[in-house]
């Protein structure tokens, strides 16, 4: 019986080692700025996005202390159009991103990052020129991502991130549905914010 409790110890021992030496989840959250490119082709002048400031929750599983899959999220975000300096509308857009990393852990201190996914970006509520234009639905596109951790705790870190993600949506005279140019953002995307391993 004894041996049995000895062996039921070491066992549970060797479980809670290994389970905090895996600790699969990270959770962030961010507050991102996002500066749009605004690169056009479109016969209307200066049209484009203007730049604003985000929260951001993502969440990432490793697979092993180098690899890990990373789900960006936020809330549907109004953004607001402008052409020669003036508004032209707004519309709402949600837009999930993931992406796959590989974690350089072989430094004392800080854990850098990079990765690469895709982009959905789910567009609603347009209105732009009193409905005089309408978007496409939504846009999907390419993700590029670096970063890095910097421990705080164990399970604690402070992190900063930039990702360069691909967004655009042709543009449409809505009585005719001829296309009239297409509204490219793809956003530079520089965050910070706490993440807690677990």
């Amino acid at each position: 019986m004894k041996k049995i409790l000895i062996a039921a110890a070491v066992g549970m021992l060797v479980a809670g080692q290994v389970a905090a030496q895996e600790t699969p989840w990270l959770v962030r959250a961010r507050a991102v700025n996002m500066h749009m490119t605004n690169e056009n082709s479109t016969p209307v002048t200066g049209l484009g996005v203007s730049n604003k400031t985000i929260p951001e929750v993502d969440v990432s599983y490793f697979f092993n202390k180098n690899i890990a899959a990373e789900l960006i999220l936020t809330v549907p975000q109004q953004m607001n159009v402008v052409a020669a300096g003036g508004d032209v509308g707004t519309f709402k857009a949600l837009p999930p991103t993931l992406t796959v990393q590989y974690h350089f852990t072989d430094l004392k201190g800080y854990t850098p990052y990079v990765g690469a996914g895709l982009n959905f970006t789910k567009i609603t509520h347009v209105n732009l020129a009193g409905g005089a234009f309408s978007l496409d639905n939504h846009s999907y596109g390419f993700a590029l991502q670096a970063g890095v951790d910097v421990p705080l705790t164990k399970q604690v870190s402070l992190n900063f991130d930039i990702k360069k993600v691909q967004i655009q949506s042709d543009v449409y005279v809505a009585a005719t549905g001829a296309k009239a140019g297409t509204l490219k953002l793809d956003p530079t995307l520089v965050g910070v914010g706490i993440g807690y391993r677990f």
